[in-house]
């Protein structure tokens, strides 16, 4: 299964749990790429965590294996969009989703994730690798 992935927080932490179903699939990945909006939800759950270094090792070597996106101008205008179209169908999804699933339509990726909820923003490539 190849192809330009931008993973969700949940699928990075299911691979760094060693979850091999992910690894697999990862493995044959064309190029993979997250979002500085998955960063920060994933070094949050490092600080919280009670092995803060040891997990904070674990994300900083997967942060250089893939390439990370920020936001810019273009993200924040396919942000607007997926908000005003989940809007008109009253189908709100957490705000940080909606950055992500803005940065994988404004890069042409598909979003890998577990969660159905982004199923419901209109001109998204994504794929649900649940458990």
């Amino acid at each position: 299964m190849s192809g330009r992935f931008l993973l969700d927080s949940n699928i990075v932490i299911a691979f760094l749990a060693g979850d091999d179903s992910v690894h697999n699939r990862l493995a044959q990945a064309d190029e993979l790429f997250t979002s500085s909006i998955v960063m920060g939800e994933l070094y949050f759950g490092v600080l919280k965590s009670g092995r803060v270094e040891e997990n904070l090792g674990r994300l900083r070597r997967f942060e250089r294996a893939c390439v990370v996106l920020g936001c810019d101008p273009g993200t924040a205008w396919e942000y607007a969009g997926i908000k005003n179209g989940l809007r008109s169908k009253g189908r709100p999804i957490p705000e940080n989703d909606i950055w992500i699933a803005a940065t994988a339509r404004q890069h042409g990726l598909t979003l890998v994730t577990r969660d159905q909820h982004f199923s419901a923003v209109d001109g998204l490539k994504c794929d649900a690798w649940l458990p």
